[in-house]
């Protein structure tokens, strides 16, 4: 039996959809896999970039514990100036105290013998008044 130009065309067309649909569903595939190992390597990217991160945080918490004992200390060596400071201005009030306390006893002295030498003088005036 000769077959009918109808059913010989739907049969190759049949045979030639088939290839076709064999060959989308063969690029579907090397999509399918291709896809697979983008995803594959995004999650080892991602993973990569989890892990760097990490690390980079930890560095930083390292560096800010540094920081921290650098201030501290710092901080400890400029309190430990503060307080020379506030040593050497309490030495130096304590050595004015003195030298006010030193003035006050030479103005004492001399307003004594300015008194005396006032006295002896008058008691010499009123002397030679008296005298005369």
């Amino acid at each position: 039996m000769i077959p009918r130009n109808g059913s010989f065309e739907v049969g190759v067309m049949n045979e030639r959809l088939e290839e076709r649909v064999a060959k989308v569903e063969g690029i579907l595939d090397q999509m399918d896999k291709r896809l697979g190992r983008v995803e594959s390597e995004l999650k080892e990217l991602r993973e990569e970039l989890r892990v760097e991160i990490r690390a980079l945080r930890e560095e930083m918490r390292a560096e800010i514990g540094v920081l921290r004992d650098q201030i501290g200390s710092l901080r400890a060596e400029m309190m430990a100036g503060f307080q020379r400071v506030e040593e050497r201005f309490r030495v130096m009030e304590e050595r004015f105290q003195k030298m006010d306390d030193r003035f006050y006893s030479f103005m004492k002295w001399i307003i004594a013998a300015l008194i005396g030498m006032w006295g002896t003088l008058m008691a010499a005036i009123l002397a030679l008044l008296f005298k005369g």
